[in-house]
């Protein structure tokens, strides 16, 4: 009798112990993986450009991006992934076609490949500690002006003089502050411009200021450091200032930028430039939308173009979106300048003027969300 009472007791005591862990497990599951927000954006750009200069290079002279002329060409394709600093995130952009041949031209005439096909890559940090302010590090686009590198995110299908002739990446360490809700400084130390390993042992410094009032905004970037092949004597001065003003129906910017080269070896003596320009975006329709451009770049010394000239372009290009993911778009330039420094036929140096009629087509998505877990 004992026995058998001894054993229902441990059988009630054994269905007790699993009845508890049961509901442990019930009240208290595993946690969840965590979701890794990846940012995934991309496109791809092509045109045709016209010119009845009918260059024997098929070139047109200070494009950047749509350089070829007469002949059907795929401008830039591009895939990016991005994750948000929070604390540590990442920037990885991967791309074809001509216009990173020309975006990279420095590094690769100066023998450094490696990077080629990589437009931006860099490390992100923004430590909840320091209240907003982010550090990035690695190759990352130029603080300077007012036009972005892809197509899309541009106003006109070709990139402005000031773009085409300015700094378009550097390789080092860039950071962000917002002071208050009207004003972010910033502080960068990078080898140089558009170069991913340095030309010199000097290193350039650069400084950014936005102020944000409304829907106007003021940037400003200085870039200053040692540029100079070789050597760290004679530094190169750069400032970009840009104001710009939106709305639901128009957008609109004045770029202003100033540069001085120290010849080095000399106490005194110099090759300046200076240049200003503006766009207005106006958009017509939720589809529709045109751009006019105008701007005056006076390279004093031929230190930038290799001649020392004033050029003028003006630039008018119309916008249809036919989706949200799907644009095209159609552009007349004419770029001039007081020296006879466009190719028309077989000869460089013909003519004084360039004119383009352009058709640039673009897909692009930005931004699309893909939840990984860790």
């Amino acid at each position: 009798m004992k026995q058998a009472r001894s054993v229902s007791i441990r059988l009630i005591l054994v269905s007790c112990s699993i009845a508890g862990l049961s509901a442990q497990q019930t009240s208290a599951p595993a946690p969840a993986p965590t979701p890794w927000p990846l940012n995934v954006s991309g496109l791809v750009d092509g045109y045709y450009n016209f010119t009845n200069n009918h260059p024997a290079s098929g070139n047109l002279l200070y494009r950047n991006f749509d350089v070829r002329a007469n002949s059907l060409s795929l401008n830039m394709a591009k895939l990016a992934l991005a994750v948000d600093p929070a604390p540590v995130g990442f920037r990885l952009d991967l791309g074809a076609g001509r216009a990173w041949d020309l975006f990279n031209f420095a590094d690769t005439a100066s023998g450094f490949d490696n990077m080629r096909y990589i437009p931006q890559a860099y490390l992100a940090l923004k430590p909840a500690a320091l209240k907003g302010m982010q550090i990035d590090v690695g190759k990352f686009y130029t603080s300077a002006g007012a036009e972005l590198t892809e197509t899309h995110l541009a106003w006109n299908y070709s990139r402005a003089l000031m773009y085409a002739n300015g700094p378009y990446y550097h390789f080092g360490l860039r950071t962000t502050m917002p002071v208050n809700k009207y004003f972010t400084a910033g502080f960068q130390l990078v080898n140089g411009w558009n170069n991913v390993e340095d030309n010199n042992s000097g290193k350039t410094m650069g400084f950014t200021t936005l102020v944000t009032m409304g829907k106007a905004t003021w940037a400003n970037t200085y870039y200053t450091g040692p540029e100079n092949t070789g050597t760290n004597d004679g530094w190169r001065n750069f400032n970009s200032s840009v104001l710009a003003v939106s709305s639901e129906k128009a957008n609109a910017y004045f770029q202003f930028d100033y540069g001085t080269n120290k010849i080095a070896g000399q106490q005194t003596g110099s090759n300046d430039w200076i240049t200003f320009g503006g766009a207005a975006q106006l958009k017509l329709t939720d589809k529709f939308s045109i751009t006019p451009r105008a701007e005056y770049y006076y390279d004093k010394d031929g230190f930038i173009t290799g001649t020392a000239q004033k050029l003028k372009e003006v630039t008018l290009t119309g916008e249809y979106k036919f989706t949200d993911n799907f644009l095209t778009r159609l552009e007349y330039r004419r770029d001039w300048s007081d020296q006879a420094v466009f190719e028309r036929g077989s000869v460089t140096g013909a003519t004084k003027n360039q004119t383009t009629l352009a058709v640039g087509m673009v897909f692009f998505f930005d931004n699309y969300k893909v939840n990984l877990s860790r």
